[in-house]
Formats: C-alpha cells, structure tokens, sequence
C-alpha cells in the first residue's frame, strides 16, 4: 500500500455524511512516493502470476518485454493510468472497499483510454453477505478546471448515479475469467435480480493535480444536492508532471537492470 495519508498534509471537510479531504504530499516524501508508485504501476498492467510465467518460461528479458509492450508512451495516458493506480491504492488502503479487477490489464491499446466508471469497488459484510458498491472516478491533470470537475459529476451521476451496468458486466466476466466465481455470482444477482439501490452506492472523486483544489474541488464538493453519499478528495503533488515522468523512468529503469 502507498499509505498516501501518511505522506500528506490533510484538511477535512464534512457537510452531513459527506466528506472533502485536501491531501498534499510533502516535499520530503516525493522520492520515496516515486519509488513506491514505480513499484506498483506494473501489477496494474500484467497480473503478478502472469510475469512470473513468462519469467520462468522465456527469461527475463521476455518477461521485461511483455511489461514494456503495456507501457504507454502518451504523457496524457500515463498521467490519467497514475491517478488510477492512485486512486485504487486510496480505496483499498483507506475506505472498507476493495478493487477486485485491475481495469487496466484489459486494455486495448497501450494508449487508448479505457471506457466505463474508472474505478469499481466493491464491499461484502462479513455477517450478512450484503453488498455495498463504490462508483469513483479518477481525474489526474496538471490543472484542475471546472470543466474537468462538470464532466466527473456528470459521469458520476450518469445511470441514475449508480455503478454503469456495462461496467459492471466487464467486472463479473473478468472476476469469472480469473476464477473467483463467487463474487462474480454475489455481484451478478445484485445487478440482474436484486437490483442495485443508491443507498447501497457511494461516490468517490479522487483527483490527482499539482493545483490546488481548495477553490474549485470544493465549489463542485458544496454543489452536490443528490443523495448518494459522496467523499471528494484532492490529492496535490506541486511537481506533478516531475512525478509522472519520474514513476515511468524508475519502471523502465527497473525492466533495464
């Protein structure tokens, strides 16, 4: 886990259940944030079990490949594939929910956007086998905008501000892919039997700038009239593209040894 929190300077806001968290990285913890993300990013490509396959059967140098073939090389899809594994991170390390699908081993091109809620995730209660589902999406940019903020409420809020149902069909097939059929069946019987309710549904908007979100984040944050509970956070590394190239570099650095 990055423990992005315990790197970071918070605020908190809260407006009844909801909450706003500024989270700014502090200046010493950069390096070991870099070295950490380069870390993680290439699990979110290619599944563990399947590198070491490769390892084990064609060496290194094919394994190094297969990695650097998933790379994207556009500096938008790299910045936009970090606030993901980010965002992931934030999820499983800091709310009672879990991303069971690595979105980005499935997609299409290297440098193609991938289509969907950005990020799934998903809450059974160990006593009652309910299910709770989180719809996020991760927005990473040098800069923030209103227009960047409209369009993540606006695909938030699409299908009724609940998960998209194609979305969710692509998790339970991959779930079912990979063999863990019985949350694929727990999360199949919500969407096409039970159906899925917005008090089972919560939203999360990660964004990862090097402005500040203070101002616009909150603005969009206070604006919110629905009834979904909503957490916001905004998570600002002042060198933000000096990040997004450093993690790469340290990826490809990593294959090159």
């Amino acid at each position: 886990m990055l423990d992005i929190e315990s790197l970071s300077n918070i605020t908190t806001q809260t407006e009844g259940e909801h909450a706003f968290h500024i989270m700014v990285l502090r200046p010493e913890e950069f390096e070991g944030l870099v070295s950490s993300v380069s870390g993680l990013l290439p699990e979110h490509y290619i599944s563990p079990d399947s590198i070491a396959d490769i390892l084990e059967r064609l060496g290194k140098t094919a394994s190094a490949q297969k990695l650097k073939a998933k790379i994207p090389e556009a500096t938008k899809t790299r910045s936009g594939d970090v606030g993901e594994v980010v965002t992931t991170d934030y999820i499983e390390g800091s709310t009672a929910y879990s991303v069971p699908i690595r979105k980005l081993r499935w997609r299409d091109h290297r440098d193609m956007a991938m289509r969907g809620d950005d990020v799934i995730g998903i809450h059974i209660n160990p006593y009652d086998q309910s299910i709770r589902f989180l719809k996020a999406e991760a927005k990473a940019n040098k800069s923030l905008s209103r227009a960047v903020l409209r369009k993540a409420r606006e695909e938030l809020d699409n299908d009724g501000g609940l998960p998209a149902p194609h979305a969710l069909g692509f998790v339970i097939d991959r779930l079912k892919d990979i063999g863990n059929h019985d949350l694929a069946h727990k999360i199949e019987k919500a969407q096409l039997v039970d159906g899925i309710r917005a008090e089972q549904t919560e939203h999360l908007l990660f964004t990862f700038t090097a402005s500040d979100p203070s101002t616009l984040q909150k603005e969009a944050f206070e604006s919110y009239k629905g009834n979904i509970k909503q957490t916001s956070v905004g998570f600002r590394i002042s060198a933000h593209q000096e990040f997004i190239e450093s993690v790469y570099q340290g990826v490809i650095d990593g294959l090159d040894n």
